[in-house]
């Protein structure tokens, strides 16, 4: 066992972000967000693999028209197929017959999904978005294990209440398992006309966006039901690709583009498409220095309200609180703290003994700068309104971009 982790570790220490998309219920279209971010995120230039595995029902190759493909082997290694600019991987490939029950219990599931993660040549990616099935049960349980250090996860569902009410489920699983939830997607929110580009709301709208607020996780955006969109399924084409000027293809893009910050903050030096350096070889030093604590962990503040940041940091709701590894620029976890009572001068003592050393802020008087500065807490102010995590990674990679100080303090 400990010879199969230090080989899934070699081989996931070559991809940057580790991401799965999760859902707490079947039917709200998972498997179709997953190959279609995944599309969307080769599309802009980045290295991608997409790894299925949803054992009793792999959709994948069905969405991505490769059937009946067949990996090969080279070098003692699988090699994934590649379709449209990425790497897929899938139970489906290896059955017989597309109509076979995969009928599998617990442990002989996660052997497949330990073998997915490290006898697979994913080679240097910059993300490998892995389609989970619904519920929280085996599968996604043994990926978060065996990759240890997951990126996070992109929980998907659709607007009506009976699939938020599972949904909620999925985002406690990630929270159990210090799984860091990078944001809810809603699914079908709106029918889109094919002839006069009307939108109805058929299952309702905003079921996942007051989930998100309620829960206190980003919502990364809705993506309407288009008819294209279950046509291309159908089809095997790739949606994003054939209809890019569509609403549906724009929304994808526009979730990619939230998340492109966390993504990028991984490893900035590498950039969209050039990969990751692969782990060291070398063993390491015999005593290697020990860090000081400042060194091991950047804990950055940000007041937020509705789950983004909030403008006006004396009075927000709560105080995220996010763990940022200043060598590798990855969040570690992210905590949210409810606001002490409103009293003049308490919020940089009281997160100062939270061990909270940066606050980024919409806007501050400089009375209360200097006593962040007075208590070692760095103040970045003239924030942009964004979820908690991409202002942290936007500011652990360099590239936040701060603007006036709002407050006429």
């Amino acid at each position: 066992m400990a010879r199969e982790m230090a080989e899934v570790r070699m081989r996931m220490g070559r991809v940057r972000c580790k991401l799965l998309v999760l859902s707490g219920k079947g039917g709200v279209g998972k498997s179709t967000v997953a190959v279609n971010l995944a599309l969307s995120m080769s599309a802009m230039g980045y290295k991608v693999g997409l790894l299925d595995v949803d054992i009793h029902g792999p959709s994948v190759p069905k969405l991505l028209g490769i059937e009946g493909a067949r990996p090969t082997v080279s070098d003692g290694a699988i090699v994934p197929v590649s379709v449209a600019g990425i790497k897929v991987m899938s139970i489906g490939f290896l059955l017989h017959d597309s109509d076979a029950a995969t009928i599998w219990r617990g442990p002989m599931k996660a052997n497949v999904i330990k073998q997915f993660l490290k006898d697979v040549e994913w080679g240097d990616l910059d993300a490998l978005v892995i389609d989970s099935p619904p519920g929280t049960g085996d599968e996604p349980l043994s990926v978060v294990q065996l990759v240890e250090q997951a990126t996070g996860a992109i929980v998907v569902t659709t607007p009506q209440e009976l699939a938020v009410i599972d949904v909620r489920k999925a985002v406690t699983f990630c929270r159990t398992l210090n799984l860091p939830v990078l944001g809810v997607v809603e699914n079908m929110r709106g029918f889109v006309c094919p002839k006069c580009g009307e939108t109805t709301d058929i299952f309702g709208s905003g079921g996942a966006e007051r989930m998100a607020a309620e829960m206190k996780v980003p919502f990364l955006g809705a993506i309407p039901f288009d008819p294209r969109l279950v046509a291309s399924a159908d089809a095997g084409q790739p949606f994003t690709q054939l209809h890019s000027d569509t609403p549906a293809a724009k929304a994808f893009a526009d979730i990619v583009r939230a998340i492109a910050p966390i993504v990028r903050a991984i490893a900035p030096a590498a950039g969209p498409a050039g990969g990751s350096k692969p782990a060291p070889t070398q063993d390491p030093p015999d005593e290697p220095a020990e860090p000081t604590q400042k060194e091991q962990t950047m804990r950055v503040a940000i007041p937020t309200a509705n789950g983004k940041l909030a403008m006006h940091f004396g009075h927000c709701e709560q105080f995220a609180v996010i763990d940022v590894d200043p060598g590798t620029k990855r969040m570690a976890a992210t905590e949210f703290l409810d606001s002490p009572p409103h009293q003049p001068g308490l919020l940089p003592r009281w997160l100062a003994e939270h061990d909270v050393n940066v606050i980024i802020a919409g806007g501050m008087g400089q009375r209360a700068q200097a006593l962040f500065t007075e208590n070692g807490i760095e103040v970045v102010i003239g924030a942009p309104v964004e979820t908690p995590e991409v202002l942290a990674a936007a500011y652990a990679d360099g590239t936040l971009q701060a603007g006036e100080n709002i407050c006429d303090h």
